[in-house]
Order: C-alpha cells, then sequence, then structure tokens
C-alpha cells in the first residue's frame, strides 16, 4: 500500500486560535479554512501538514467528538534556538525549557492553545549508549 499524505488532525474547541497559532510561532499557511476546519501547510516545506478541526464537529461520529488530548506533536527544525527564543519573545507557555537529550535531542516543549504539547526538536548527536540503540542510518 503506497501513502499519498500522512497528517495529524487536532480536534479542538478553537478552530480560529489555534490555527493562528501554527500560522505565527511556526510558519504555517491555511491551504483551506473554513469556521470548523483548517488544514495548515508549512511555508518552507508542503509535505508537511497539519489540520484543525472543531472537535464536535458534525462530520465525526459522536462516540469520537472531544478535544484533542495526550498529543505530543514533534517538530524537528534546523535552530530550535532561534525558535526557542521567538517562543520565549511570543510569551508561549514553556514546559520544558531548551535543553539537550542523551538520545539526540536539543529541543524545548510549548503547548497550543487547547494545551496539545508542541516538542521542537533539532537533531543532534546521541551519546554512545544511545547511538548504539539507532538500527541502520537512522541515528541523527
Amino acid at each position: 500500500m503506497r501513502i499519498a499524505s500522512f497528517y495529524p488532525v487536532l480536534m479542538v474547541k478553537d478552530v480560529a486560535a489555534t490555527a493562528a497559532f501554527w500560522e505565527q510561532q511556526f510558519d504555517f499557511t491555511a491551504a483551506f479554512a473554513s469556521d470548523w476546519y483548517v488544514h495548515l501547510q508549512s511555508c518552507h516545506n508542503p509535505a508537511v501538514n497539519i489540520a484543525i478541526m472543531a472537535g464536535d464537529h458534525q462530520t465525526i461520529p459522536t462516540q469520537g467528538r472531544g478535544e484533542a488530548r495526550g498529543v505530543l506533536i514533534n517538530l524537528e527544525v534546523a535552530d530550535v534556538d532561534a525558535l526557542y527564543g521567538r517562543a520565549v519573545a511570543a510569551g508561549l507557555p514553556i514546559l520544558q525549557p531548551l535543553r539537550n537529550e542523551d538520545f539526540g535531542q536539543r529541543h524545548f516543549i510549548t503547548c497550543d492553545p487547547n494545551g496539545v504539547l508542541v516538542d521542537v526538536i533539532t537533531p543532534i548527536a546521541p551519546s554512545a549508549e544511545y547511538a548504539a540503540l539507532y538500527t541502520g542510518s537512522s541515528a541523527p
């Protein structure tokens, strides 16, 4: 099976505020926008997409309606330090300050207006212990 596209759809209470967050903080632009659904595409890579949808919309089966919880969205970027400075300057909540991880990431964690966690990452060299856990050529 060949998958043509894959992207998360965050079901939220405030579609407009959430779309604005992704547009202003992470350089996404609306490819489609209505009051109940916004499809966003990265200004820098058209293969990177995320959608925002009203969690109570009628197209979602009743038992599936609600708001995104237990979700961590990872954004891999070239310069996490620059985005960290931008996030701090914008007054975003910093839930995990910028730091290096032995498993091969320099990152910080913020959240969108609905509390969905956003982990902003730049890959770095992992420790020898973690480097041994990567398969093939997948190590950063």
